[in-house]
């Protein structure tokens, strides 16, 4: 069986993460570090997350 995390602030990491939801909010640009940028959602109502491909290696 797969451990389900369901606190408040647990994270999750992966190269590729599939995400399900009933309600999925606008992509938002945020600044990672420096010129870099990366993109942002928030899933509701019933959201549920998976590491569809590890990372190769951990930072």
């Amino acid at each position: 069986m797969v451990e389900v995390y369901t606190n408040e602030g647990d994270t999750i990491k992966g190269d590729r993460i599939i995400g399900e939801a009933r309600k999925i909010s606008d992509i938002q640009v945020i600044v990672k570090s420096g010129r870099y940028k990366a993109q942002r959602i928030i899933l509701r109502d019933n959201a549920v997350c998976m590491v569809d491909k590890k990372l190769k290696y951990l930072k």
